[in-house]
Parts: structure tokens; sequence; C-alpha cells
């Protein structure tokens, strides 16, 4: 019979392991993607940067050494609802809330104020977290499988009994103080950009997956 002695320290270099898996597996899993996306090149998909990237109205400020988009703009006309729903089949997202002109990620995903609403012309521009690894994703982590999403995947927003869907075109990998991809990559196109951090978990970089209703 093995020592009780023996059996502890096992058990913690188990669960140790373990966690260890959890941590380097997605970052592993990361950068194989971004790999494959650089080899790809024209699958990458690069918004219009006019104006140097710079966004009036928008800024990036730093909220515990987090780097954020904050929206000061403010609509003409208000949206008429506070929030709206988004559903990814791939991801297994269903009917996820997201907060309309919401510079508040802590409880759900935020629409940039000021960005296009759903079915508008112009970049429905959502972000949400993203997790180092399934078990620590959080139900506000919806985002961070956003690398599984392949062009040519569905999105659906709805809202006040209206569907919108959209359909992947491609993914941008860029600087987390880049704005240029608030942009919509022309003026006559209704689009969709999910953003959140990668690698998972981390806050080096920030993933664009744009999208085009269709």
């Amino acid at each position: 019979m093995i020592a009780l002695s023996k059996i502890i320290p096992l058990t913690f270099l188990s669960i140790g392991i373990f966690l260890l898996i959890q941590v380097i597996a997605p970052l592993l899993s990361y950068q194989v993607w971004e790999i494959r996306q650089n080899l790809n090149s024209g699958v990458l998909i690069s918004p219009n940067s006019s104006g140097g990237g710079n966004v009036l109205g928008i800024s990036v400020q730093s909220k515990d050494n987090f780097p954020l988009f904050i929206s000061s703009l403010k609509r003409e006309t208000q949206a008429g609802y506070k929030d709206f729903s988004i559903t990814i089949p791939r991801l297994k997202i269903e009917r996820a809330k997201v907060e309309v002109d919401s510079n508040d990620l802590s409880d759900s995903l935020a629409h940039l104020p000021g960005s296009a609403l759903p079915g508008e012309k112009g970049n429905v521009f959502i972000s949400g977290h993203s997790a180092l690894s399934q078990i620590f994703n959080l139900k506000q982590a919806l985002f961070a499988s956003l690398t599984d999403l392949k062009t040519g995947d569905g999105i659906t927003i709805e809202v006040g009994g209206a569907k919108f869907r959209y359909e992947v075109a491609g993914f941008k990998v860029v600087d987390p103080k880049d704005l240029s991809v608030i942009n919509a990559p022309d003026s006559l196109g209704r689009y969709i950009s999910l953003m959140t951090c990668v690698p998972p978990g981390l806050n080096f970089k920030r993933l664009i997956v744009l999208g085009k209703m269709i």
C-alpha cells in the first residue's frame, strides 16, 4: 500500500501538471492558429484605416493596466432598445445579451457607443472578454473561442422581433491601441466586428472577427 506521505505529493503534482496543461495548451493552440492565418494572408481583412487609425470621439484608456476602447459618441436618435442578442452556432453561443452603447464589459458583451446598430450601414462593433482556458471560461468570457470561427460561419443578431444575419468574412490581429478596426471596410456595406483579447486570457493583442450582412 502506498504511504499517505507519497499519495499527497503525487496528488498535488498531478493537479499542478493538469493546470499547467490547461494554461499552455490554449496558448500553443492560438500560436498555431495565428501562424496558419499568416500563411493564408488572403483571409485577413483590413478594415478601412482612413484617418491614420484615429476615430473622433473614441480613445484607448487603461483600466487596471488593461487597454480599453472608450467611446464618448452620442446618437442624434436613441436606439430605442437597451440591448440585443447575438447567436453564433459554431461557438454554441445562443442569444447572448449585448448592451447597446456600452463601454462596460464586466457583465455582458458590449456594443461600442456610436458604432452602427444591427442592420445599419457601417460596422456593428462588439467587444467581449476571452479566457485562458475553458476551465476559467466564466460566463462573461463568451468570446474565449473566437479563433474557432471559420470564414462563412453565421452570426445572427436579434432585436425587436427582427433578425439580421451576418457571415464571417475574415480575421485580423492588431495592437490593443489600433482604432482603425472600428471603421467599416467600406461606406456602403453592413458589417459586424467581434473583438477580444489574444492570446487567450492575455491582453497583448486584439483579435477582430469581421462579418458582413447577408
